[in-house]
């Protein structure tokens, strides 16, 4: 994993922490597209970008939980996106994943699994008509909001 560097305010691992995560309009679709394909289930998916917090890749995963209230990201998939991602330069600096009956915030089991502090946890809430994304960082089982820049780049 490429460290975060990015000047975000604060000390220790937060001050390591870029201070938001910028998406193009794409990628912010395809997430949506993932979780409502994955509903009733939770959908989920991995990451791929700089330690600026840009995304430029997003992976789609199997839930091998196979459930509607929590995600693990299939083994394989994590493997396979890893090293395409070192192949390429870049790291997997997130993770995606829907809810699909409950406002997008990290629920205790998202906190509790959460397995990287530098990661940028993107959550895609299906509860309403229109589906909403929103991204955090937690560390130290403590939950931060951040901004997502969405752009209309490719």
């Amino acid at each position: 994993m490429v460290p975060a560097t990015a000047g975000a305010e604060g000390t220790g691992a937060t001050a390591r922490l870029c201070p938001m995560l910028s998406i193009t309009e794409t990628h912010r679709s395809e997430m949506v597209a993932h979780a409502l394909v994955g509903f009733p289930l939770e959908a989920c998916g991995l990451l791929v970008g700089t330690d600026r917090g840009e995304l430029r890749e997003f992976h789609p995963c199997e839930n091998v939980a196979a459930s509607s209230k929590l995600y693990t990201v299939a083994p394989r998939d994590m493997l396979r996106v890893d090293r395409a991602a070192e192949d390429a330069g870049l790291a997997v600096i997130g993770v995606m994943h829907s809810h699909t009956h409950t406002d997008p915030y990290p629920s205790p089991t998202d906190v509790e699994q959460a397995p990287d502090p530098e990661w940028h946890y993107v959550i895609v809430s299906l509860r309403h008509d229109a589906p909403m994304l929103r991204s955090f960082r937690i560390v130290d089982g403590g939950i931060t909001e951040e901004p997502v820049a969405v752009t209309f780049g490719t």
